[in-house]
């Protein structure tokens, strides 16, 4: 178990959404291990290693315990990568996830989202445990090996409930009785 403090993951700052039909937020993912996918339509390094990565792990995983979001953040050519590009890159490059446009800041290149993560560029891909604590973040790119083996921690963690008390058939706060063959005569029990 990782004792160590992770902070909460900020709420994402979208100003539209693709391939879901209604917004995400994370308290709805709540349970799910996610793996935020930052980009850029027109990054070299996100359409050859950061999107298809992410569309490896939304192919591997179950659905009902790994989300994969893709967050289009756009720091630079803004008047290129407009949400009407987008959608004609999403459909080409077949991304089966949901992906949110990132609201542009008031002030400076920087969108909202992506400096509320400290981002320092695309692509980055980032880590929310069940708990929607950020656990890791990636600059540029991460092998496959590496990722696949910190999803996996992830999902070995207890879940958002697990503060919760569960019903097992038998089970109480106290213990839990069942059937249990009696201990062979001189041993233990």
């Amino acid at each position: 178990m990782d004792n160590t403090y992770h902070p909460l993951a900020p709420d994402w700052q979208v100003q539209q959404w693709f391939n879901t039909p209604t917004p995400l937020t994370l308290p709805a993912l709540r349970g799910k291990v996610i793996v935020l996918e930052a980009f850029q339509m027109l990054c070299p390094g996100c359409v050859s290693h950061g999107l298809p990565q992410a569309v490896r792990v939304h192919a591997a995983f179950p659905h009902d315990q790994v989300a994969v979001v893709g967050l289009h953040t756009v720091f630079e050519h803004r008047d290129v990568m407009t949400p009407a590009a987008l959608q004609a890159f999403l459909h080409e490059y077949r991304i089966p996830f949901p992906v949110g446009v990132d609201q542009p800041a008031p002030r400076g290149p920087i969108p909202v989202t992506m400096r509320a993560y400290a981002m320092q560029g695309t692509p980055t891909l980032t880590l929310i445990d069940r708990q929607g604590r950020v656990r890791q973040q990636h600059f540029g790119q991460v092998s496959g090996l590496v990722l696949g083996a910190q999803i996996g921690a992830l999902l070995g963690e207890a879940p958002a409930n697990a503060g919760e008390p569960t019903a097992i058939a038998g089970c109480t706060g106290d213990g839990c009785a069942g059937p249990f063959p009696p201990a062979p005569a001189g041993t233990a029990e």
